[in-house]
């Protein structure tokens, strides 16, 4: 297995990969005001609940967040209201339209969010083992007993991706691809999957997708595929809303800058100390807006239709 850094991106040819357009409206559905906008308050439904935002990952996302929100909700001294959106452009919406006041994001569908007018900063991103910076693979993947060795084999196939909007499970295998001389709109034919793990089922199955893209995180629970390639993304950010107040903001980024699953626990949150919170949580360290320059001129070199206002 080659393990892929990214490569410099000067001269790469600029082709447009079709993603599926976010709306960019702020019109939303949920709780607004007479004009379609978010809380006068600067909260998505008042002052007394934060909505949490999150990308549709995997089935155990809920389960996943939950001891974070808990610990959200003793920080702030609120009510956290979880939000799963359908599918990542419905999340980017109620971002754009103010509907979330904290969440986790993909680097892409924050950079997406924020390009078509949603008012979010970052705070931090989760690793989750000691030692660990930021970050994650989008792993190439093909069923166990498949002879592809490389992404080139991917020509012609059924290859599976997770979503138009997903960093780890769209944009980046796009790009490599591309990178391969494959194009994701005529040399393949592209199946979306709509979560990481049901990527990896349909790629070991071996019947709706001959290959795939997913995220390590949910590659490493299976035993059915194998992985050919991969490539490190940026770490995925926690973020808050710009219009909440001050004093919340301050909490919100004083609580999750540079946190450990031990200080959560200490903070009496007992739902962290659990192995199935510890898969997937061991701290945060702090991201900001820069840290997102990679995706950005990504989305600049395939001209990626999604990353536009």
């Amino acid at each position: 297995m080659k393990l892929r850094a990214l490569p410099a991106l000067a001269g790469v040819a600029i082709l447009a990969l079709g993603l599926a357009a976010c709306s960019g409206s702020a019109e939303a559905t949920g709780a607004s005001g007479a004009d379609g906008s978010s809380s006068a308050s600067g909260f998505a439904v008042d002052e007394n609940t934060l909505v949490f935002g999150v990308v549709p990952d995997s089935v155990d996302t809920e389960t996943n967040y939950q001891p974070l929100m808990d610990y959200i909700a003793d920080l702030t001294g609120k009510s956290v209201e979880y939000h799963e959106s359908t599918d990542y452009a419905a999340l980017i919406e109620a971002a754009v339209a103010g509907k979330v006041d904290v969440a986790s994001f993909s680097g892409f569908t924050y950079v997406t969010a924020t390009n078509n007018g949603a008012k979010l900063t970052p705070i931090s991103s989760i690793v989750t083992e000691e030692g660990q910076e930021p970050g994650y693979y989008s792993q190439a993947i093909v069923p166990a007993d498949s002879d592809i060795t490389s992404i080139d084999g991917f020509k012609g196939k059924k290859v599976c991706f997770v979503d138009p909007s997903s960093t780890s499970g769209y944009l980046f295998p796009s790009y490599n691809l591309l990178e391969a001389g494959i194009d994701p709109k005529t040399d393949i034919t592209p199946v979306f999957a709509g979560k990481h793990d049901v990527s990896v089922t349909k790629v070991g199955e071996g019947v709706e997708c001959e290959a795939g893209f997913a995220e390590d995180s949910e590659v490493e629970k299976s035993d059915k595929v194998k992985v050919i390639d991969e490539t490190m993304v940026p770490g995925a950010p926690l973020v808050y809303s710009s219009t909440l107040p001050d004093d919340v903001s301050k909490k919100l980024i004083d609580g999750l800058s540079e946190i450990t699953i031990d200080d959560i626990i200490a903070a009496g949150i007992d739902s962290a100390d659990t192995d199935s919170f510890r898969s997937v949580f061991y701290a945060t360290k702090p991201v900001d807006d820069a840290y997102y320059d990679l995706i950005r001129d990504i989305c600049k070199e395939t001209e990626a239709e999604q990353c536009k206002a």
